[in-house]
C-alpha cells in the first residue's frame, strides 16, 4: 500500500495503490478523512512536483492520522469546507 497526498487550501487529494494495484485518486475536504470508497480510477492525480505535495504515506490510516493532527495544530485553520470548489473538482 502507498498513498501520495496533496493539500491545497481546503481540498485534500490522495492517490493510492493497494497491493500494487492502483486504487485511483480521491478528493475530499481537508477537514474530512479519506475512506476507500472515495477513490476513483477515472480521476487524475496532481503532479508530484506540485507545490501542494505533502508526501508519501504507508497506509490510509497514516494519511488520516496526518489530517487529524493537522486539524488540531494551531494556525492550520486555513482548511475550511468549500463545497462548490470540491464539487467542481469531482
Amino acid at each position: 500500500m502507498g498513498f501520495a497526498v496533496w493539500i491545497e487550501d481546503d481540498v485534500a487529494w490522495a492517490q493510492g495503490t493497494h497491493e500494487y494495484r492502483p486504487m485511483g485518486v480521491a478528493v475530499i475536504s481537508a477537514t474530512d478523512l479519506f475512506s476507500p470508497r472515495d477513490f476513483s480510477l477515472r480521476r487524475r492525480s496532481r503532479p508530484r512536483t506540485d507545490a501542494s505535495f505533502v508526501g508519501l504515506f504507508a497506509s490510509l490510516g497514516h494519511v488520516n492520522g496526518f489530517l487529524q493532527q493537522r486539524r488540531s495544530q494551531p494556525g492550520s485553520r486555513k482548511a475550511r469546507k468549500n463545497l462548490s470548489r470540491l464539487e467542481s473538482i469531482i
